[in-house]
């Protein structure tokens, strides 16, 4: 039977009271919470939501616990943080591949290629991700930046379908929220088969992400002259 960690002690009214020490300018305050995140993703990305405290993620990394309760509220704020930072790293690197593209072939081809990339590299990071969206379900206080974190990755993801679609002539034939449901769907099946050790979950999800976006832009050219 597994134990659950300790929770982070509660902030007793003596403490309320105390001091602090003043926070640096809100600049610096937010970066240095990003460099905090992106050292303790990795930590995150093994042991997931709920298995960790606050101390739990400092005593598996350099930093030591005040440090963190200095610069995030809870846990949740911290993993929030990390998973955001991350998430947008992926969107810049797939809207590098929408500016770059010049062929819809090769602009599905090296889609393709990227996420089964991302499943084989980063398969515990994405992880950390769905297990976020499967407590906000349960937790309120996820909600706001879970859906704000899906909203990103869709709009990324609709660029790609609308540059290939561009790169085709034509228009795309789905809505927006359609298609990040359905690559997003294929995607988790994909990291939850790849982690199972599944040998054809990355070549599933190459082949599904080309049928998906032919799919996502098979419709008609989109209309040259004035609309009568």
């Amino acid at each position: 039977m597994r134990v659950a960690p300790p929770a982070d002690p509660p902030v007793t009214e003596a403490a309320a009271k105390r001091p602090r020490p003043s926070r640096p300018a809100a600049g610096k305050f937010a970066e240095r919470r990003k460099e905090l995140a992106q050292a303790a993703i990795q930590t995150l990305s093994e042991l997931g939501y709920a298995r960790t405290s606050l101390r739990e993620i400092a005593q598996n990394s350099a930093f030591s616990h005040g440090v963190l309760h200095y610069y995030f509220t809870d846990k949740v704020d911290l993993i929030t943080c990390c998973v955001r930072e991350y998430k947008a790293q992926c969107v810049l690197r797939y809207d590098r591949l929408v500016v770059e593209a010049d062929s819809p072939e090769g602009l599905a081809v090296r889609f393709a290629d990227g996420l089964v990339e991302s499943v084989r590299e980063e398969s515990k990071l994405h992880r950390l991700w769905y297990d976020l969206r499967a407590q906000a379900l349960f937790e309120e206080s996820f909600r706001a930046d879970v859906l704000e974190i899906d909203a990103s990755i869709e709009r990324m993801i609709w660029r790609v379908v609308s540059r290939h679609a561009e790169l085709l002539g034509v228009r795309p034939g789905l809505t927006s929220s359609s298609v990040y449901t359905m690559f997003d769907g294929a995607f988790q099946m994909a990291l939850l088969r790849h982690l199972s050790g599944r040998p054809d979950a990355l070549t599933d999800l190459h082949a599904s992400a080309l049928l998906m976006l032919r799919h996502a832009t098979c419709s008609a050219p989109p209309p040259t002259g004035p609309v009568s």
